[in-house]
């Protein structure tokens, strides 16, 4: 675009004058045309001409640019060359030029013409333009000429649509060779190459859409690791087993020990106990192992529950105080019907909502067919009367192996709930 611009400029500026003589054919009142060393002059009637001031060098070297500047001072609202855009006599401007012996240089590189709007508020009503015009002498001849720049148009055009055209003076310039100031100059080489940087956008481009692309990845890995390795809460804890699970067990590994085949019946009784009162602890929330009997029984009244055997409770608990504090030595057959008393104060203490036919099952379990008869178990007498305590302790117990042998009768009927 800009050497584009550059060329048009050159070439209106030196064929102004072709241009205003077709502008000003058709114009009734405009002025006869002024011949300046032949570049025509046209100034319309009643149009203040414009004043101009130019300067180029008076010497130079051969292939060196020599600068035409001109500085146009018009009325404001009128531009300088305004058929800058217009190339169809481009042609004939440079064959003008080249007769006289001067060049234009490339428009497109930095010696191409320029145009330049001043702001000088000395003027007035008067506006400033600097046209810059580069050209190029190349005389015919080797060692010093006098050259001869042609005059130049400079196209103006006003407000209501009228060019001005005015001419440049004539130019006179001494040329020297490059080489007139060395004494038996010789022909130099060429200078050696300059490398040529070409820049590759698309290279350019990939690096960037990659740089971009791993710093992104980057930091999404990054976010990724923060969020694998947050801190993450707990997994709650197991819930616990419930009481009567673990009493069941508990009875089950008493049954399994071998303790009755060993004759350990004062052990099976205490490990029998110590379940059930541990049972009845976790069960109705006390310490069941740290507690007397009266202790137990206390707990379980301010409990409240309907569904609690309360007499049964006492009775069994009786019984192991009889086995434990009077020295009574239980038989195999007491120890059997303890477990089995056990069992069935777990179950019949078991939450409701279990089974209906877990909670149906009866405190002392139906005796399974042996092949002997069983004989009912001897009333527990104390061997040896320790204090009152245990004398009442004993009529405890004896209550409760009658109430044990009543329960025993009806063995083919369950007992329903409370």
């Amino acid at each position: 675009m800009k050497a584009w611009l550059a060329a048009a400029l050159t070439a209106s500026a030196l064929l102004a004058a072709a241009s205003a003589r077709a502008d000003d054919a058709g114009t009734a009142d405009a002025a006869a045309p002024v011949s300046v060393g032949g570049c025509v002059e046209s100034i319309p009637k009643g149009a203040r001409p414009p004043r101009i001031e130019e300067t180029f060098p008076s010497r130079g070297t051969s292939g060196w640019v020599a600068t035409l500047t001109v500085h146009v001072s018009h009325g404001k609202g009128e531009r300088v060359l305004p058929n800058g855009l217009e190339l169809s006599a481009a042609t004939e401007a440079k064959k003008l030029l080249k007769d006289a012996g001067f060049a234009l240089p490339e428009q497109g590189g930095p010696a191409g013409a320029r145009l330049f709007v001043l702001d000088d508020k000395k003027e007035g009503e008067f506006a400033r333009t600097r046209f810059e015009l580069p050209l190029v002498p190349l005389p015919p001849q080797p060692g010093r000429s006098v050259m001869h720049l042609p005059p130049l148009p400079i196209a103006i055009a006003r407000a209501n649509g009228e060019i001005v055209t005015v001419c440049t003076h004539t130019q006179t310039i001494v040329v020297d060779d490059p080489t007139s100031s060395t004494p038996e100059a010789t022909p130099q080489g060429n200078p050696p190459a300059r490398p040529q940087l070409e820049e590759w956008t698309s290279l350019k481009r990939a690096l960037m859409w990659i740089g971009a692309g791993a710093l992104v990845g980057a930091i999404v890995a990054y976010l990724a690791y923060r969020y694998a390795k947050r801190p993450r809460p707990e997994p709650p804890p197991p819930p616990p087993r419930p009481p009567w699970e673990i009493a069941l067990e508990a009875l089950d590994e008493v049954r399994h020990a071998g303790l009755l085949g060993q004759e350990r019946y004062d052990e099976y009784f205490d490990r029998v106990s110590d379940v059930v009162r541990r049972y009845l602890g976790d069960r109705f929330g006390f310490d069941g192992l740290e507690s007397t009997t009266d202790e137990i029984m206390m707990s379980l009244d301010h409990y409240g529950s309907p569904g609690i055997p309360m007499q049964d409770v006492q009775a069994f608990l009786g019984e192991c105080d009889l086995v434990k504090f009077a020295n009574l030595t239980p038989t195999k057959e007491q120890c059997v019907a303890s477990l089995e008393a056990g069992e069935g104060l777990v179950r019949r203490t078991m939450p409701h909502s279990m089974s209906d036919a877990v909670a149906r099952r009866p405190l002392t379990p139906p005796v399974k067919p042996a092949p002997e008869p069983r004989p009912e178990p001897p009333t527990a007498t104390p061997a040896v009367a320790v204090d009152d305590r245990e004398d009442a302790d004993a009529e405890v117990a004896r209550e409760g192996d009658e109430r044990k042998g009543a329960d025993r009768e009806p063995a083919g009927r369950e007992e329903d709930p409370p």
